[in-house]
């Protein structure tokens, strides 16, 4: 598999999730992307993260890692090669105040270690993704479950859209968006990351 060259995320993609933040259900994919120091496996690790900009928000996310150039007529199928479960850590107290100024969304989502990631693992296709949820757990409770049927944008059709509007190459990964739920993270929470009752990762925050 291909280092990791870009990552890119998809915002909104769950109805529910949309409507918790009080945002706009959106007709198009909302794209943004994390430049590649903020990424930080899931193998146990403690890891650091802002503890003196407001509230850092957990967004459990289906991960995909595409291992060839996207050409128009490809399907997901072709072009993905594995997956992984991520949590997009997000500052969401400045990304309100990023939004009131209409000003990008960088500083809330790129910091290191925003993009927690499992391990990859190999994608066995969309169809047997689908009948399968995707759980995060902290401290031991769940405070998220995903299902890919119900994003408002399908594997696809964010392909498809990403590859239109910025490129999309071998060594990309896309964090697909994440379900209802998020919440803040305390100093000393233990985040563990399921794929059906499958432990994919975990890691212990500390923030500074």
């Amino acid at each position: 598999m291909q280092p990791i060259h870009n990552i890119y995320c998809v915002g909104r993609n769950y109805r529910l999730h949309a409507e918790e933040l009080g945002n706009d259900v959106p007709d198009i994919p909302v794209i943004f992307s994390k430049p590649t120091h903020a990424l930080v496996k899931a193998d146990g690790r403690e890891i650091t993260l802002p503890g003196d900009w407001g509230d850092v928000h957990f967004e459990v996310e289906f991960v995909v890692h595409i291992g060839r150039a996207f050409e128009t007529g490809m399907a997901v199928d072709d072009v993905v090669d594995g997956m992984a479960l991520g949590v997009d850590f997000t500052l969401r107290d400045v990304q309100r105040e990023l939004k009131k100024k209409g000003q990008p969304w960088l500083l809330a989502k790129g910091f290191p270690h925003s993009a927690l990631i499992t391990d990859f693992r190999p994608f066995p296709g969309t169809a047997q993704c689908l009948k399968t949820e995707f759980v995060l757990l902290k401290n031991g409770k769940t405070v998220q479950t995903g299902r890919m049927g119900d994003m408002l944008f399908d594997l696809q059709t964010i392909v498809e859209f990403i590859a239109a509007h910025v490129g999309l190459g071998g060594g990309d990964i896309i964090y697909t968006g994440t379900p209802a739920g998020v919440g803040p993270v305390s100093d000393g929470d233990r985040l563990t990351l399921r794929w059906g009752g499958e432990t994919w990762g975990d890691c212990v925050v500390k923030l500074i």
